[in-house]
């Protein structure tokens, strides 16, 4: 019997490096498929937070700043 998992291995190496990325996404995914919800529900998220900059309704923060209020509330 041949090895399967060899076999499909020598395949996916063909691939792109982004094919091949997506490949083991999508594999690991499977593997608990409440964490492939939580990272659909965060890619939606990102996609909503990026749409938002390119519309210019929301005020960008440089990190320094950012960083700085952060840990100011955290001296509190």
């Amino acid at each position: 019997m041949r090895d399967r998992v060899a076999e499909l291995a020598a395949i996916a190496k063909v691939l792109l490096p982004e094919e091949r990325a997506r490949l083991a996404e999508e594999l690991l995914a499977s593997l608990d498929p409440q964490e492939a919800e939580v990272a659909a529900a965060w890619d939606e998220e990102l996609r909503r937070r990026i749409d938002e900059i390119d519309a210019g309704t929301v005020e960008l923060i440089p990190a320094d700043e950012a960083f700085a209020r952060v840990r100011r509330e955290l001296a509190r």
